[in-house]
């Protein structure tokens, strides 16, 4: 999407260790109209799958899932990060190792928002080794759920993740892949197909 990889030009921060800031516009500040063109995209790419429920994991992909479901008009479920005390009944719950905080965490998830009767398309701002997307992965698998496509806002091509997502046969959409990050602010993306 080149309208997204125009602003990671713009206003996106590469900071050492490869991290690439985006919390102007992505996940911190949120730039409705640009989410609200992040949601189009999700749904030109994946309006014929049948899609009933959008899952993400809190906090970052809950601006993205959102203005995604509008288009598609279908309820948003996250992953929580922690058991609160608010969450009533049985829980699904995976562990997921975060790159950016560098520790492992519970996600959860109360079952009855998720079922075998739900096709559901996961979303997130970052892919990079793809842990958190096993994390709802195997969410969905626990629920019986079918997953339909997964879409991410920034693919970081230079890891692992979503090569062996496709290669497992996943329908991974990412609509900005940065193939290779330099310490001097350089970024190179992947040529869209």
């Amino acid at each position: 999407m080149k309208l997204l990889e125009e602003r990671i030009r713009k206003d996106g921060q590469v900071r050492p260790g490869n991290v690439l800031k985006v919390d102007c516009f992505l996940n911190h500040q949120l730039d409705v109209e640009l989410l609200d063109e992040i949601g189009a995209e999700f749904k030109r790419i994946f309006g014929k799958e049948g899609v009933n429920k959008i899952l993400t994991i809190e906090a970052s992909g809950i601006a993205i899932a959102c203005m995604t479901a509008r288009h598609f008009d279908v309820p948003v479920v996250f992953a929580k990060k922690a058991k609160s005390k608010n969450i009533d009944g049985d829980v699904f719950t995976s562990k997921v190792q975060s790159y950016t905080y560098g520790k492992e965490y519970e996600i959860t998830l109360a079952k009855k928002f998720l079922g075998p009767e739900d096709r559901v398309l996961i979303l997130d701002d970052f892919l990079a080794n793809g842990k958190a997307m096993r994390g709802l992965l195997d969410v969905c698998k626990q629920a019986g759920a079918t997953v339909v496509g997964i879409g991410v806002c920034i693919e970081k091509g230079f890891q692992n993740g979503g090569q062996e997502l496709r290669d497992e046969g996943y329908k991974l959409a990412s609509l900005a892949i940065v193939d290779r990050m330099e310490d001097d602010g350089t970024l190179v993306f992947r040529p869209q197909e």
